[in-house]
């Protein structure tokens, strides 16, 4: 893995604090995927998803990470690794609308086709190549939006559109991420349709994506349905 300098590394946190400015975003609203009613005082209100820490025993560790300059592991079937830095690693976060990510991509690895549904999402290329790309709402006509990026390169995702990062190059390649919320959330497109628990009828997706079912039924096995 090619060590990031210095002055890549500046550019890099120069990039997020721009995606921290710019989305002031739409936290504070729904951090969970649902939020069942219940009318019992047994059970307790959480905010964001998370509970409050007592002010009067908040520390300086509580806003703090340490390791993002370290590069993860790509063997696996994607090439790719990303490390999240959200209200769940630093507890600070809660409430504030900001969080990040870095990407280790392997030689023509990839950050697959995915959503973020509470977030646009900032990314700089510290190091490599990549091609980028989102696609847009159906009510826009699904229109596909790409792009080469190069080292010190930056480029926007908008809020919900599904995208993904490829590594076109010979050698790993690093990215970090900005997010305008505490806890963007990910929703992977394959996985999810694909890999359900319980999985969805073979039939409907057979029908949605004009496949036999047999072809299905290999996916669902594939991503672990």
């Amino acid at each position: 893995m090619t060590k990031i300098n210095s002055v890549n590394f500046v550019l890099a946190l120069v990039a997020l604090a721009m995606a921290t400015y710019i989305a002031c975003a739409y936290d504070p609203g729904p951090l969970q995927d649902f939020c069942v009613a219940i009318d019992d005082p047994k059970h307790v209100l959480f905010v964001n998803g998370k509970f409050c820490k007592n002010p009067e025993l908040v520390k300086a560790e509580d806003f703090f990470f340490s390791g993002l300059n370290i590069p993860r592991d790509t063997n696996n079937a994607v090439g790719s690794n990303v490390t999240m830095v959200n209200v769940d690693n630093i507890p600070g976060l809660n409430t504030l609308g900001v969080s990040l990510a870095r990407i280790d991509y392997a030689p023509y690895g990839q950050n697959p086709p995915h959503t973020h549904p509470r977030s646009t999402e900032i990314l700089f290329v510290a190091e490599g190549t990549l091609y980028v790309g989102f696609v847009s709402s159906n009510q826009d006509g699904n229109r596909l939006f790409t792009k080469i990026l190069h080292k010190g390169d930056v480029y926007v995702f908008p809020i919900g559109m599904i995208h993904f990062q490829f590594n076109i190059g010979k050698y790993p390649a690093v990215a970090f991420v900005g997010f305008g919320s505490q806890f963007a959330g990910t929703i992977t497109i394959a996985d999810t349709v694909f890999g359900s628990h319980p999985p969805i009828n073979p039939e409907v997706l057979a029908k949605a994506f004009m496949l036999d079912k047999d072809v299905v039924e290999k996916l669902q096995k594939k991503f672990g349905a």
